[in-house]
């Protein structure tokens, strides 16, 4: 039996409530493929930052280093100040474990919770992949004459090409994995999808951010001309981006972009794929720790009411699998869910699901074993 050292942060809010639904599926699948997560849970979150006043213990972090994955729930309390624990907690440990990467499927299971007219579940199904590292993201900057009338602020995007280049790669050879090319993490070509070309598209702003996007375009045909010829290269500028989300979402495979704007078009893609009830995403070192969560927050005004949606938390555990080799672990999940999806739940939105949170998981975890 494989056994994995798991490290679980539940967080705050309806955090909890979600990870325990993720954990009994995430079980469900190691019986069934004989797998053992050993967790180690964590008290990480608002209410440990009320009563301490530390975010994030350097101890904590060392500790949380020597974990192959980290599973976490949600960051955010109604009564800690906006920015403490995301810069503290979420930000930090993407920071100090070179998580570089920001991977957000999206993907629609049922067409009934998509918003957009006529769509099926084939014309939604691309990938994001978020520069996590840089950008307006590392805080560099600050305030002349804070206070006054005169007062100026400065956010400055850093853009390195190491931090680039290294993007971008795991950008190709993800866009290479999923049409057939050569395997990425183990997986085998018979398993991947070899009906369409691979396509990699650049999401920017090169028209405006000059200096930024010069150095992204540049290295993005750089590396595609290098090592990457089998993948078809193209670019989007964001807003044009978010148009065609809405309007063509077909035509997208892999999107690769920087920290700032896949954090604004992850949330659209959300959307586009059922709302965040169903969106999760992996914050990923390809050689070291990772951290798998949904996208939606802590949502504390549904706390302990047993409303809240655990899909995307059960799908942040099926990532999890994914990135530690067990594909067929991870794909039963996945089937699992898109069966309960369509089979049973009437909403994907809190409390109009038609079940508990408690007995969504109990479904998704009977239909891994059918």
């Amino acid at each position: 039996m494989k056994s994995y050292p798991i490290a679980v942060i539940a967080g705050d809010g309806t955090g909890p409530e979600v990870i325990r639904e993720a954990i009994k599926v995430l079980d469900a699948a190691g019986q069934r493929f004989n797998l053992k997560l050993n967790y180690s849970h964590y008290d990480l979150g608002g209410a440990r930052y009320l009563r301490t006043k530390e975010a994030l213990p350097d101890s904590v972090v060392e500790e949380l280093s020597r974990f192959p994955a980290i599973l976490l729930g949600a960051i955010g309390h109604p009564e800690v100040k906006p920015g403490i624990l995301e810069k503290g907690i979420l930000l930090r440990l993407r920071f100090e474990l070179e998580q570089y990467i920001n991977l957000r499927p999206v993907k629609l299971y049922d067409q009934r919770f998509c918003p957009l007219k006529d769509k099926q579940p084939e014309d939604i199904d691309f990938v994001v992949v978020r520069e996590n590292n840089e950008g307006l993201y590392t805080g560099s900057g600050g305030f002349v004459f804070k206070g006054t009338a005169n007062e100026i602020a400065i956010q400055e995007s850093v853009n390195t090409r190491r931090g680039v280049e290294r993007c971008l790669r795991f950008a190709f050879e993800l866009a290479r994995q999923r049409r057939g090319g050569q395997p990425w993490r183990g997986l085998k070509t018979e398993d991947l999808d070899a009906g369409k070309k691979s396509q990699l598209t650049l999401c920017g702003k090169t028209n405006v951010l000059t200096f930024a996007f010069d150095l992204w375009e540049r290295a993005f045909h750089a590396v595609g001309q290098k090592d990457f010829e089998d993948v078809r290269r193209d670019y989007a500028h964001v807003d044009a981006t978010t148009m065609w989300f809405v309007k063509n979402p077909e035509w997208f495979d892999v999107i690769v972009t920087d920290n700032m704007f896949g954090d604004i078009i992850t949330d659209l893609g959300a959307m586009i794929q059922g709302g965040m009830g169903i969106a999760a995403g992996g914050n990923i070192n390809p050689e070291g720790a990772s951290m798998f969560e949904p996208i939606g927050g802590s949502a504390p005004k549904y706390t302990g009411q047993g409303v809240i949606n655990p899909l995307a938390a059960i799908c942040a555990g099926q990532m999890m699998l994914d990135f530690l080799g067990e594909h067929k672990a991870a794909q039963a999940i996945e089937a699992a869910v898109v069966k309960v999806t369509r089979e049973k739940i009437k909403s994907l939105a809190a409390g109009k699901m038609g079940y508990t949170t408690s007995q969504v998981g109990d479904l998704v975890a009977q239909a891994l074993q059918l």
